[in-house]
């Protein structure tokens, strides 16, 4: 029986960022060329341009929207999912995820971020949110930190694979 590939989210603002572009289409792309499957939230941003370098190599992408409309994901979604839960659907984002790369990002990041954490999911910080718990955790803070694209996808692909 074979497995399922890994799937790794890729969260960032919607609002489109000429830095963070180029930077979140490297991610896509080197997700894919590993094989993996990335999902995202199916917009614009940093989730179009993770997808946008995912299917330069002919990755696929899972967009899953905030809304009822399939056609509202950017064109780079080869599967979309039409959750109908606004924001609510950060939550089936980081929970579909075997391991979670946040780039940039506002407080819609920072939410799939605690809500990652909460599911036991690893998330890789890569020019986003710093988290620090006020206490000691168990478990670990589970955030690492990644200073370029290919440190992310190295630290997400070990973690997901560690996890299963």
């Amino acid at each position: 029986m074979s497995r399922r590939p890994l799937q790794i989210a890729v969260i960032g603002s919607g609002a489109r960022d000429p830095e963070l572009a180029p930077v979140a289409e490297e991610v896509g792309r080197r997700l894919a060329e590993a094989g993996a499957v990335v999902v995202c939230g199916g917009l614009g941003g940093v989730m179009e341009a993770a997808a946008r370098g995912a299917r330069e190599v002919d990755g696929d992408v899972i967009g899953i929207l905030p809304g009822v409309e399939p056609a509202e994901a950017n064109s780079y979604c080869t599967h979309v999912v039409a959750a109908a839960t606004g924001k609510a659907r950060n939550l089936a984002v980081v929970a579909s995820a075997d391991a979670v790369i946040a780039i940039g990002g506002e407080w819609g990041t920072l939410s799939e971020i605690a809500h990652a954490r909460a599911f036991g999911r690893a998330v890789v910080a890569l020019g986003s949110w710093s988290v620090k718990p006020a206490a000691p955790m168990p478990d670990g803070e589970g955030i690492e930190t990644a200073s370029d694209a290919a440190e992310a996808i190295g630290a997400a692909l070990a973690l997901a694979a560690a996890a299963r």
